[in-house]
């Protein structure tokens, strides 16, 4: 017999898709320079968070779970 619930299509719907908008971010603005001055503690250190890691930089060791 035929089912009294509607069909639904399979997989994922589209209809919430939405675009991304890049945009340019300047490092150097009052609220990344504020950013820095909280999480990093000298230069070598803010310049790698922001993505320029310096050659011969200790690596950091992630945390070990037991």
């Amino acid at each position: 017999g035929k089912s009294s619930k509607p069909k639904r299509g399979k997989g994922k719907s589209s209809k919430n898709k939405t675009k991304k908008v890049v945009k340019d971010v300047d490092i150097l603005s009052s609220a990344a320079m504020l950013n820095a001055h909280y999480i990093c503690h000298n230069v070598p250190a803010c310049l790698e968070v922001r993505g320029f890691p310096w050659p011969g930089s200790p690596k950091k060791k992630g945390k070990r779970r037991k």
